[in-house]
């Protein structure tokens, strides 16, 4: 007889799909007790903790992994299965509601929205404030066209460790699949930076989130050469060729595959000069050398729809996955 907990925190197809539903249609649900608000509240006091008591180094960052995994992944599991004891139909909608929160494309979209609203509106400053809750490069010197670039850039580079990543995690493990790859994903945006103070604690955070990201990057190139071939104005051979042949011309070992194969896919160079800090980090380009850069509200829209198209196409093929496995 299987376990019913187990059961309870299984993947499952019906759940994922009303909970990629309603991320696409609502966006994020915005409450209190929202669990990645909760992960980075835990995160801060861990922190705050281990370098109290001297734990500020590697393995600082390792115990704050474990630390935060075994916690919230047994609050969790503990919670939908108290739902589950109550009944049945309770813990499922508790399951889903969960999935749905820790879902974020429908939210990516929506803040990608914002940046073009602003941009059609020739509200440079809009713009420049809109692009800021979305990357962390220098916004003074970014005109309307730099901050479309910048809005699909994030688009294509967060629907892999925002929304595929998390699909896959949940479709292999379940809910407490999810939640661990949220554990890191949250370490990864909090400590993961390769500054003086997490340089050494931020390390097993940033690894943890490269190592996770890394089969769901490569399959969201595939699936957005598969989408460019529904989606009109776009070309699957240049997403496949350009995120194939580019991907290694970002630094993160990840990023590249969906930002270079969206590139292609929508036909239109992305990145060019990027300023942080008063330097000048980069300035290359990504995409086929003979298209011009993304600039124009057309290129965003596309860009949209493409994301879209692949961020659909990704659950769908998990919910197969899913029924194929259940039904076996």
């Amino acid at each position: 007889m299987a376990n019913p907990l187990a059961a309870l925190l299984a993947p499952n197809a019906v759940a994922l799909a009303i909970a990629v539903a309603a991320d696409l249609v609502l966006g994020d649900p915005v409450y209190r007790l929202h669990p990645v608000r909760l992960m980075g509240a835990t995160l801060t006091r861990a922190e705050n903790f281990l370098r109290v008591v001297g734990l500020d180094g590697y393995f600082g960052g390792i115990l704050l992994f474990l630390f935060l995994a075994d916690f919230w992944i047994g609050v969790s599991s503990a919670t939908v299965a108290v739902a589950g004891m109550i009944a049945p139909s309770f813990g499922f909608v508790l399951h889903v509601f969960l999935l749905y929160s820790l879902l974020a494309l429908g939210d990516l979209l929506h803040h990608v929205r914002r940046v073009e609203r602003a941009t059609q509106s020739d509200d440079l400053a809009g713009a420049r404030v809109a692009v800021s809750a979305l990357v962390g490069r220098d916004t003074d010197r970014m005109d309307i066209a730099a901050c479309r670039r910048a809005g699909i850039e994030s688009l294509s580079e967060n629907l892999t460790d925002g929304f595929v990543s998390a699909v896959f995690w949940y479709a292999a493990l379940g809910l407490p699949g999810i939640v661990l790859f949220k554990i890191v994903s949250t370490m990864d945006s909090m400590v993961g930076n390769k500054t003086p103070r997490y340089i050494r604690f931020g390390w097993c955070g940033a690894r943890l989130d490269d190592a996770m990201n890394y089969i769901p990057a490569r399959l969201t190139w595939l699936l957005i050469a598969f989408a460019s071939v529904f989606v009109p104005g776009c070309s699957a051979a240049k997403a496949a060729q350009f995120g194939l042949s580019q991907h290694g011309l970002l630094p993160s070992p990840n990023s590249g595959w969906s930002e270079a194969a969206t590139a292609g896919g929508i036909q239109r160079r992305l990145v060019g000069p990027i300023w942080m800090a008063e330097h000048l980090v980069t300035d290359i380009w990504l995409g086929d050398p003979r298209d011009p850069p993304a600039s124009t509200h057309g290129d965003v829209q596309r860009a949209i729809r493409l994301v879209a198209a692949t961020g659909i196409f990704a659950a769908f093929l998990a919910c197969t996955i899913l029924l194929i496995f259940h039904t076996a």
